[in-house]
């Protein structure tokens, strides 16, 4: 029996519903694949496969030959996919305003200079850059769609804007052909051009969008630390987290973030585990003690020898549950798949059903009208919303949820959140404001004001996460007025039940 193993691959070059389905459609027919989903508002793939049957580079050699790619490098690969999709972003960005600054003379001149001299001349070379140069992903990716013998959003504004351009190069040759049958000739460059100037627009837009419902993943990513101080034969020295290995012994400074999980061999220390637990008072480290990479360590100073890297540490697994609860689909978003999958087909069916009746019932004169109806039918549908309002409302959901240490398993049970109407907290500490502060003062008796300025000055030394409470609360008690000068001639801490005193001796 085969090894099944879970992944989570990012996908380059998605545009739209029927993308992510083509994708998943492909993958899921290849021997050896258990399970795929595609997400396409985090642009990645969530596959269950058999290592003995099927192997990364094949799912890879698969994607790309539907016209995708997928990027299977395991170590940074969502640095990577961040990296093209910013890449991605730019070019489009410069697409999208050299199309506009075609598109707007154009649009200029059909409205209210057409019957100019040349003027369908000047409209057709300002035309075709934005159709060749600034729009060629539409007409790219819609060809190799068609090879595949599929269709998506590109496929639609390829075919509406060749149908617009060539029947306006037509009129613009031959303008005698219609003239002769008492039909004025009317040409759709402008049609054209603000088409590819508005879905790049609103592609740029649809990146944006994706890129600022990932900040919480990309928080969560960003809590790893990217250095660590290991020892050596030569001494301390600093390497990538990535190159960190098991039983390495980790040197930790005062404020420093945790690497990797492990377990302390010398010293002590508290450290803020709050990003793992939700509790806002840190945690105290002495030999033996179990660390978490992520975490951060406080004042104290430590060393400690790894025992889980990579992949393997808990703040790898709370991200990767955060990806897959992301890429989980809920019932209502197998519906809107289902829906985006006959999506395109029926448009094109319902654009030619469209011709086809402005034509019998308005005959030839009508023909222009016919084909300018289709043309909209074409543009106007697009199936982008309807791929991508559910899946992004579920990551920025889920993830808004891990920022604020809420972690959901997957996106059912957030759908199932609307029947819940009780809450029940484990303990009263979940609900604190996260900051520690003295309520109340016992006093001790004729020698409070003596004990009191001792107290606020061992306090200040102290490294427990309790004692910035104390010395806030003695500040603004005024407690202070006498013996400002005593001075703490030999501190030390122990912990006797897990809290620290001080031994203190003063003058």
């Amino acid at each position: 029996m085969g090894k099944v193993v879970s992944k989570i691959y990012p996908v380059l070059d998605m545009h739209c519903a029927a993308c992510a389905q083509a994708v998943e459609k492909g993958v899921k027919h290849l021997r050896g694949v258990e399970k795929a989903d595609v997400n396409l508002a985090l642009n990645v793939l969530y596959v269950d496969f058999d290592k003995e049957k099927i192997s990364p580079e094949k799912l890879q050699k698969e994607v790309q030959a539907l016209g995708y790619d997928l990027i299977i490098e395991e170590e940074n690969s969502f640095e990577k996919q961040e990296k093209e999709q910013k890449k991605h972003y730019r070019q489009m960005k410069r697409r999208t305003v050299g199309a506009w600054l075609f598109s707007i003379p154009v649009f200029l001149l059909s409205m209210g200079f057409i019957h100019a001299e040349n003027a369908n001349w000047i409209m057709f070379g300002l035309t075709l850059p934005v159709m060749l140069i600034f729009g060629r992903t539409f007409y790219i990716s819609g060809f190799k769609q068609l090879i595949h013998f599929r269709a998506n959003m590109d496929t639609l504004v390829a075919l509406s804007t060749t149908i617009a351009f060539l029947f306006s190069l037509f009129n613009t040759l031959y303008p005698e052909f219609w003239m002769s049958q008492n039909i004025e000739p009317h040409v759709y460059y402008e049609a054209v051009d603000v088409v590819i100037a508005f879905v790049l627009l609103g592609k740029l837009m649809e990146e944006r969008a994706k890129g600022s419902t990932t900040e919480a993943l990309k928080k969560l990513i960003g809590l790893q630390a990217r250095k660590a101080r290991v020892e050596t034969d030569e001494g301390l020295k600093i390497i990538p987290v990535s190159l960190l290995k098991k039983d390495m012994i980790v040197s930790i400074r005062p404020g420093e973030k945790i690497p990797v999980d492990g377990i302390l061999t010398e010293g002590s220390s508290f450290v803020d585990e709050s990003m793992i637990t939700g509790e806002p008072v840190a945690v105290e480290k002495d030999p033996g003690s179990k660390v978490y990479a992520g975490t951060i360590n406080q004042k104290g100073a430590f060393r400690f020898r790894a025992t889980e890297v990579g992949a393997d540490t808990f703040l790898s697994q709370i991200i990767r549950m955060v990806q897959e609860a992301q890429g989980s689909k809920a019932p209502v978003q197998r519906l809107v798949d289902k829906i985006s999958n006959i999506f395109v087909p029926a448009v094109i069916g319902i654009a030619v059903l469209t011709c086809i009746l402005w034509m019998v019932i308005g005959g030839t004169p009508y023909f222009s009208y016919a084909l300018l109806s289709a043309v909209s039918v074409l543009v106007i549908a697009c199936p982008c919303a309807l791929g991508l309002a559910t899946p992004t409302a579920l990551m920025v959901g889920i993830g808004k949820g891990a920022e604020n240490h809420i972690l959901i398993k997957e996106a059912l049970a957030l759908e199932q959140m609307k029947r819940v109407d009780t809450v029940v907290f484990d303990k009263t500490g979940t609900l604190t404001q996260g900051r520690p502060s003295v309520v109340q003062l016992v006093r001790m008796g004729r020698e409070a004001d003596r004990v009191m300025p001792l107290l606020y000055r061992a306090e200040q030394m102290s490294e427990h996460p309790l004692a910035e409470a104390v010395v806030k609360y003695i500040e603004a008690s005024g407690l202070l007025t006498y013996y400002r000068n005593d001075t703490i001639e030999d501190f030390t801490e122990r912990s006797p039940l897990s809290l620290r005193s001080g031994t203190l001796l003063g003058r």
